[in-house]
């Protein structure tokens, strides 16, 4: 079965030839999924799925800390 899975992997990064970064968050994300079917990982599905919602999550992270410093300099430009 890991034989399958690596070849599957293999195949699939080799079809995938953007470079934009997309690849390896699929792999991980199938290779997750696989892991946690067949009870070889004993993760929450939070983590299981984070490939999806980590990117999102730090994009929001920088956003609202970008927003914070930028309410900050206004405030002290005012003051």
């Amino acid at each position: 079965m890991n034989m399958t899975m690596t070849t599957m992997i293999t195949k699939y990064m080799m079809m995938n030839t953007k470079n934009d970064g997309s690849s390896l968050t699929g792999v991980l994300l199938v290779m997750f999924i696989v892991l946690k079917l067949t009870h070889t990982i004993n993760w929450s599905w939070w983590w299981v799925l984070s490939p999806l919602w980590m990117p999102i999550a730090m994009v929001a992270a920088l956003t609202l800390l970008t927003a914070l410093v930028v309410l900050i300099m206004e405030a002290f430009k005012r003051w």
